[in-house]
C-alpha cells in the first residue's frame, strides 16, 4: 500500500487483502461526501464509471504491478505508470458510502506491460463491473 503513487482524494484502495504472482484482491469504500457526487446525478448520485475503472486499476493492475516488480528488483524508486488500454463493462451502480471489492487475474506481464482481467463486486456480492486493463509499469532501481 505504501508503494502506491496515489494520495487522497485520488487513492481508491483501503486494503489489499491478497496479492501473489497471479493476481490481487482489495477493497475500497467510496466516501459519502466525495465532491464528485455533488454533480454526478445531483438528485440520485452514483459513482462515475471512470472512477470505478480507476479503482479497479489501482487495486488490480498497479498494486499487482508493483508487487511483481518488487519480486524482480530491489531498491525500487521513481515509479512510472501509464494505462495503455481499458475495456470495461458496467453492470450495476455504486452509491455513496458503498464498499467494493476488486479481484484481478494476471493475463501476462512481460516487457514492462501488465494485462489483467478485473472484476468488481459490491457488498452483496453482485458484480458491478468487469473488464480488461493493461498498462506499462516501470521503475528505476537504485544504482541505475
Amino acid at each position: 500500500m505504501e508503494a502506491l503513487p496515489y494520495a487522497p482524494p485520488f487513492l481508491f484502495v483501503d486494503a489489499l487483502e491478497h496479492i501473489d504472482d497471479n493476481g490481487a484482491k482489495g477493497s475500497y469504500t467510496f466516501l459519502k461526501d466525495a465532491d464528485f457526487y455533488k454533480g454526478h446525478f445531483k438528485e440520485h448520485p452514483v459513482t462515475p464509471g471512470v472512477l470505478l475503472t480507476e479503482c479497479c486499476a489501482q487495486i488490480g493492475l498497479v498494486s499487482l504491478g508493483i508487487y511483481l516488480l518488487q519480486r524482480q528488483q530491489t531498491g525500487l524508486k521513481d515509479l512510472l505508470l501509464g494505462m495503455s488500454s481499458a475495456e470495461m463493462e458496467f453492470l450495476a451502480t455504486v452509491h455513496p458510502g458503498e464498499r467494493v471489492t476488486v479481484i484481478s487475474e494476471k493475463q501476462y506481464f512481460r516487457f514492462q506491460k501488465l494485462k489483467c482481467k478485473v472484476n468488481m463486486y459490491n457488498e452483496e456480492g453482485t458484480m458491478v463491473c468487469k473488464g480488461t486493463l493493461a498498462g506499462m509499469i516501470k521503475t528505476t532501481a537504485d544504482g541505475q
